[in-house]
């Protein structure tokens, strides 16, 4: 399953779920003589007991049958961490980051059987940039699904539609943007259609080779609003008509256009925004009350069937949350469908967790962070939960360099959706220079836990708030983006010491019954929902990339801070935070 509907009435697409063929390589200049494993896909090659711990190079292979000479287009929607794509053993498309979608072309594509392949690696190098030995664990595999599709000589590559209010009224932009794989100039027509209501766009002549981009602005009276309360959505169809190059005399208007492509995406109409120290949705004010959530599960690794993503929606809104923050990289776009759907809020944000201004100055860095940005935003534009868009998790936002990588990758999102309000976390308190360029200030607090020199939560919060007020967040909304405690699940005991339940349970019950009456706060994330695995390992001559710092300070070589354990059982904290949380309501 790729998404909750679907996306095409004429276009044909066929899902690669199932077996493929898998084998482990040496080195990147192999081929495997023999496949001798055959793993799920999607799925992460740990989940097979032979590669529980396996990180390197592996190939997987898959046979294609295609009826009639064609283009495919190659979906991928999540590869761990680093792809090359083989068709009949030509390479077709290289992708880094599992997180963010990518796709490849081969035109002209004979009928018969062909031959998939695609070599991936998710071992830690100088190379890889965003996946570091870090705080979760990089699974290695085809992690999300796979499809192909066949296309024209032009096709629909993909839709944008950005909603906003005036005068009582919705109206959205809407942009599709085409793709001529000819050699030569063409002309199309597109129309589209919302809610029974028809959008035309003018006829376009697009060259060769190239890409084209039609916007227009429409009014939408007759569509209800997107909130967590009714999350109404809408089904934005669109086709592609090639028109006639040369019609001759005689030629009916049926004659002058053919239907070769069409695309359906799916909306809602709300508008998101900052005034001072509020977050309005809709021009009301809306609160944030979430956790943070890794795809981790040991079922599954980061692989999630929708059964499970299910589940933990079904858990989050049992305890009263309203919100999820990807933390630290985009989400499958069915769980984004699932939010959708629910009226779950969603702080989504790019591809970087912790890396210190070294590790930001990696020469691969700049390049990798643009494109998981580029991917993210365009490919996740259209869901209406996702309501902030985040960066650089904990990163060097105290360093002048640092402060310029954080205000270059906000400029480049802003370039491309200017419709959600910019943050990042930060954990560098009383030195970060980058409060200024957020519209949201956004404070990773481990008070009672990390912090343990402050064990007064009023008295740190406050001389926190005094200083971001003098150093760029003044008159800013802000959410405190991760706060919590260890446990380990059934570890009780009457001195409630660090890692019980106890404890845990304690210390959540005060920080969150501080924050939420703190008018100015206006979400409050928990760190974290569920237990997840970290990484043991680090890249060798590599400084500050060394695994054993997790392994020596995440017992069970898991982050422990979960309400609910890596099998989703509940800790005592579930019972507190639910009655927190729904106490709101």
């Amino acid at each position: 399953m790729i998404r909750l509907f679907d996306r095409h009435q004429f276009r044909k697409q066929k899902e690669l779920t199932g077996l493929w063929d898998f084998s482990p390589i040496d080195s990147k200049k192999e081929w495997p003589e023999d496949y001798n494993y055959q793993l799920n896909v999607p799925g992460c090659w740990e989940t097979h007991p032979d590669l529980l711990n396996y990180r390197g190079l592996g190939v997987y292979r898959k046979k294609i049958n295609v009826s009639e000479k064609t283009n495919l287009r190659l979906v991928f929607k999540g590869v761990s961490h680093t792809a090359d794509v083989f068709f009949d053993g030509e390479k077709v498309a290289h992708h880094y980051n599992a997180y963010t979608p990518f796709t490849a072309i081969v035109k002209d594509v004979e009928a018969g059987e062909h031959e998939l392949k695609v070599r991936v690696d998710n071992s830690f190098s100088k190379e890889s940039a965003l996946h570091t030995p870090n705080d979760y664990y990089t699974y290695g595999g085809l992690i999300r699904a796979v499809a192909v599709e066949e296309i024209n000589d032009a096709y629909i590559k993909r839709i944008e539609c950005t909603s906003y209010q005036e005068d009582g009224s919705w109206k959205a932009q809407v942009a599709v943007v085409l793709e001529n794989l000819s050699e030569k100039a063409l002309k199309f027509k597109v129309e589209a259609e919302l809610n029974k209501q028809n959008l035309d766009f003018a006829e376009v002549e697009i060259d060769g080779m190239s890409q084209h981009k039609l916007e227009k602005e429409f009014s939408f009276p007759e569509v209800e609003s997107w909130s967590s309360e009714n999350p109404s959505l809408y089904l934005l169809k669109t086709r592609l008509y090639l028109a006639n190059q040369s019609s001759g005399q005689g030629s009916s208007s049926e004659d002058k256009i053919q239907l070769i492509d069409d695309l359906i995406e799916r909306v809602g109409f709300r508008e998101i925004k900052v005034e001072g120290t509020k977050l309005l949705l809709n021009n009301e004010e809306i609160e944030l009350l979430g956790f943070n959530r890794h795809e981790d599960h040991p079922m599954v690794g980061a692989s999630f069937p929708f059964s499970l993503m299910k589940k933990d929606l079904d858990l989050l809104e049992d305890m009263g949350s309203n919100t999820v923050r990807t933390s630290h990289y985009p989400n499958d776009e069915l769980f984004l469908d699932l939010c959708d759907e629910r009226g779950i809020f969603v702080w989504e944000e790019n591809h970087a967790r912790g890396l210190s201004l070294e590790q930001m100055l990696n020469p691969n860095f700049d390049r990798q962070c643009e494109d998981c940005n580029r991917e993210m935003v365009q490919n996740h534009i259209n869901h209406p939960s996702i309501v902030i868009w985040g960066i650089l998790n904990e990163c060097a936002s105290a360093a002048e360099e640092g402060r310029e990588i954080y205000k270059k990758q906000f400029e480049q999102i802003k370039k491309m959706d200017q419709s959600r309000p910019l943050t990042f976390a930060t954990r560098e308190h009383f030195k970060d220079i980058c409060l200024d360029l957020v519209d949201i200030v956004s404070l990773n607090i481990y008070t009672g836990w990390y912090d343990w020199f402050s064990d007064d939560v009023a008295d740190y919060y406050q001389r926190e708030k005094k200083w971001i007020d003098k150093n760029g967040g003044a008159n800013k909304p802000i959410i405190i983006s991760e706060f919590g405690a260890g446990a380990i699940y059934g570890f009780r005991e009457p001195g409630r010491v660090k890692w019980t339940e106890e404890r845990q349970q304690d210390l959540l019950d005060e920080l969150i019954s501080y924050y939420l009456d703190q008018e100015e706060i206006v979400g409050t994330l928990i760190w974290q929902f569920a237990d997840c695995k970290v990484s043991e390992d680090g890249i060798p001559g590599e400084p500050g990339t060394a695994g054993t710092a997790w392994f020596h300070t995440r017992p069970r070589s898991k982050n422990n801070k979960g309400i609910v354990d890596e099998y989703r059982r509940p800790k005592l904290a579930y019972e507190t935070v639910k009655k927190l949380f729904r106490d709101r309501d």
